[in-house]
């Protein structure tokens, strides 16, 4: 079963974009586990996002893990150690992450989910 770790931007896309990220994962990888480092849930408490609450009860569906690290870098730890998929539409991080050859997930056209290609 694939494994998908969400970063913060991943988690508030749901409210941002309506969209489903669920059911957008499962059309993309099939069932899957998904996975949220630690230090995420701390940035979402700090957030000045109006959808960070909503963000925050979503964590619930999640797998929350903890990592040494912090910020991006949890996000790296957390996928290498799970050999998973990381969803993220952070231009900085997605650079990071096709450096360690980790795939990445990403938000299409403002409606969906894809593969990233790059």
């Amino acid at each position: 079963m694939p494994r998908v770790v969400l970063d913060t931007n991943a988690l508030l896309l749901p409210f941002e974009r309506s969209i489903n990220i669920d059911a957008q994962l499962r059309s993309l990888l099939g069932e899957c586990q998904v996975f949220v480092p630690g230090p995420i849930v701390g940035e979402l408490k700090r957030s000045g996002s109006k959808h960070a609450p909503a963000a925050l009860r979503l964590l619930s569906r999640y797998t929350i893990e903890d990592t040494v690290t912090s910020g991006d870098q949890a996000v790296i730890e957390l996928a290498e150690r799970l050999g998973a998929y990381v969803v993220t539409n952070d231009r900085l991080l997605i650079a990071k992450l096709r450096q360690k050859r980790i795939r990445v997930v990403l938000m299409r056209g403002g409606s969906h989910l894809a593969l990233d290609d790059g």
